[in-house]
């Protein structure tokens, strides 16, 4: 789905938090959506969690940097890190090139799938994200 210019796909998850999650059994592959990394510009650097740390739903795991901005990522889910994309170490630019593909962040293995409640699904993000975009 197109929202004012920001892809949103379906079959994820979306925190306020600007993250996307997709939920794959026990597992979910986490990144940062579109439109907070149009927003930042050009990505520069990415702290990513480390593998086998443990998360809690909605806090901050790690950061995202620009030339001027500095970003946070946070978890969508409560659990443990079960892996980390290190391809972005090299080129923190791929969350810029593709946010919802080889721009993903982490994996959490998931503790309380339940937790997804807290979460919106794509009509519930659209919505969200269009008064985000009015913020601005």
């Amino acid at each position: 789905m197109d929202v004012e210019g920001y892809k949103m796909p379906e079959g994820l998850y979306y925190q306020k938090g600007f993250m996307w999650a997709k939920l794959s059994g026990n597992v979910a592959r986490v990144g940062m959506i579109d439109y907070a990394q149009k927003l930042a510009g050009d990505i520069s650097y990415v702290e990513l969690p480390y593998e086998g740390d443990e998360v809690v739903q909605n806090a901050e795991v790690g950061t995202v940097e620009t030339g001027k901005w500095v970003g946070k990522l946070f978890a969508p889910f409560s659990g443990k890190i079960k892996a980390v994309n290190e391809k972005l170490n090299d080129d923190p630019t791929i969350m810029n090139k593709d946010p919802y593909g080889e721009g993903w962040a982490f994996d959490i293995d998931v503790k309380d799938p339940s937790e997804v409640k807290n979460l919106m699904d794509l009509n519930a993000a659209s919505v969200w994200l269009k008064e985000e975009i009015k913020k601005r």
